[in-house]
């Protein structure tokens, strides 16, 4: 077993209506500067969505998903976001916003395995 790392981590959620402020975990990004990994698990759980807001655009918010995923793998179609480093990109995605999908505060823990770790998280906390 390594040597444990710090790792820095956020949950998405998806906030359907602001005014309402229900949220839905939606997914985890998890950043690990020593270990030089950024990753991603999402998933969209469309009935629990539908049942707290019927009229959400899942098709939107399954592209923004995707989108964010570009970013944090650095594809091309990510755009100016996707060519920073990671640190960067980690940074950008946590940024509080006021949009449909925003992220939680960052969290922080030891591992020594970032991949292991996210999965983890995102069992825990999504899933």
């Amino acid at each position: 077993m390594g040597e444990t790392r710090p790792f820095s981590y956020a949950i998405l959620q998806v906030v359907p209506c602001l005014q309402r402020g229900e949220r839905l975990n939606v997914g985890v990004i998890l950043y690990c500067r020593q270990l030089d990994y950024l990753g991603l698990r999402f998933g969209l759980p469309a009935a629990k969505l539908e049942a707290i807001a019927p009229d959400a655009d899942l098709d939107q918010i399954q592209s923004r998903l995707q989108e964010i995923r570009q970013v944090i793998l650095g594809e091309e179609a990510g755009g100016a976001l996707a060519r920073m480093d990671p640190s960067d990109r980690f940074g950008w995605l946590v940024a509080p916003s006021s949009t449909i999908i925003q992220s939680s505060t960052v969290h922080t823990g030891l591992t020594t395995d970032p991949a292991a770790e996210l999965d983890r998280l995102f069992e825990d906390l999504v899933a």
